[in-house]
């Protein structure tokens, strides 16, 4: 190949693969195996030291993930990537690499339900505390800002809503903190956004969502940018202090600009567990093959789907960036110029009854808690994703009594379109 940089849907098929050495297989194969030979004492020494890179226990890499790990890594611009079990599991890990007792991290308010119950409930048994912001609200992350802030998290394009975030005014903050910015970028997917263009020092997904893209797999994705100093100020000991388990490396030092992907793989999923099957991340790989192609689709049924439903007399509102007249518009031309992504809300005259009476009329589209499928896919958030919320939360997060959330695939929008607009209609 010329010296010429790949493109996005090349990288999405070659990046990371080669045909395999010993038998040819052009596919990568599933290396279903825990554990894998030595070449001698010597080389096991240097693997268990840190001092070689190279396979131990799938539990902390695996030839299929590592192939997954370098594909997304170089969808978004990364330095290098962590594979592991789901986004939830990638959120915990990445938090233990930077997060002491009694530290706070701040996160923005529209978020997955799921993430926010994990904020605001799991983490406080590990003495880790969220502080929220409004992301429609950029000096409310200045405000929030400590002595023991550590890290700012935020959602490229919000869950459940679809609203824009302004990454680079967020990470301005961060910058002025001295603290890294994480960003969420499941929605979106590498197709859409690249947080680290835009100043992300650390990037996760759910590969259960768009990357993976037919719903049959789970799996997580930390993305290390390579941008942050993590010895400054003394702030990250994981990343910056001799590690005794490592006969006093200091990863920062040794690594460099993946020192943190390392540190996720070393200290986080060494030591917790979080493992991505390989052949999870065998089915998800070959979802990311045609995510450019899947991608679009996904944005040009969504913005149709959203007229349709702007114009219909059953519906006060719609929340899609895509739409002229939405508030988020202008970002998602900044940020997301090919589409602004297949997950949005909108809003019944009939409130909750009539939320919860829409999904059970639906035909074509599926009720179930995911997004991101070929299949589109309908939800009530009140009654579901965000029912551990009280009722102020469930609106200041975008998933009020009267919201529908839909994941629009990629069927044929005039199907889409007729689904709803007989159950509308009953």
């Amino acid at each position: 190949m010329s010296d010429r940089l790949p493109g996005f849907s090349t990288l999405a098929v070659h990046a990371g693969a080669q045909p395999d050495p010993t038998t040819g297989a052009r596919a990568t194969p599933i290396y279903q195996t825990t554990s894998f030979v030595f070449n001698d004492a010597d080389h096991a020494a240097s693997l268990f030291g840190l001092q070689a890179f190279g396979n131990i226990y799938t539990r902390i890499g695996n030839p299929t993930n590592a192939v997954l790990e370098e594909r997304v890594t170089a969808l978004e611009g990364g330095t290098a990537a962590l594979a592991v079990a789901s986004g939830h599991a990638a959120q915990v890990v990445v938090l233990q690499q930077l997060l002491q007792p009694g530290d706070e991290f701040i996160a923005a308010r529209k978020l997955y339900g799921g993430s926010i119950n994990q904020f605001s409930h799991a983490f406080k048994s590990f003495g880790w505390n969220v502080v929220w912001a409004d992301s429609d609200d950029i000096a409310s992350f200045e405000r929030a800002v400590t002595p023991r802030t550590k890290a700012i998290f935020i959602e490229s394009i919000a869950n459940p809503g679809g609203s824009i975030t302004d990454i680079e005014a967020i990470s301005t903050v961060a910058r002025k903190a001295g603290v890294p910015l994480i960003v969420d970028n499941t929605l979106a997917s590498p197709y859409l956004i690249r947080p680290i263009d835009h100043g992300a020092d650390i990037v996760v997904h759910s590969l259960t969502k768009f990357l993976g893209g037919h719903g049959n797999s789970l799996g997580g994705i930390i993305v290390d940018a390579g941008t942050f100093d993590w010895s400054t100020g003394g702030k990250y000991p994981m990343l910056s202090e001799p590690r005794p388990e490592y006969h006093g490396i200091r990863l920062q030092e040794t690594f460099g600009n993946f020192a943190f992907a390392i540190a996720c793989r070393v200290l986080g999923l060494r030591d917790l567990g979080p493992a991505l099957s390989p052949f999870n991340a065998f089915m998800i790989l070959t979802g990311i093959e045609t995510l450019p192609l899947r991608m679009q689709k996904h944005c040009d049924n969504a913005k149709a789907v959203a007229e349709f439903l702007a114009g219909h007399p059953a519906v006060a509102s719609v929340s899609y960036a895509g739409l002229a007249s939405d508030k988020y518009n202008q970002l998602a031309r900044k940020y997301a110029p090919k589409g602004a992504g297949a997950v949005f809300t909108f809003s019944l005259k009939g409130g909750y009854d009539a939320g919860v009476s829409l999904v059970s009329k639906l035909q074509l589209f599926s009720h179930l808690a995911n997004v991101g499928d070929t299949r589109s896919l309908v939800i009530h958030p009140a009654s579901t994703t965000h029912s551990q919320l009280d009722d102020a939360a469930k609106v200041k997060s975008g998933a009020g009594p009267d919201v529908v959330r839909l994941s629009i695939g990629i069927e044929d929008k005039e199907d889409l379109i007729a689904d709803l607009e007989q159950a509308l209609a009953g």
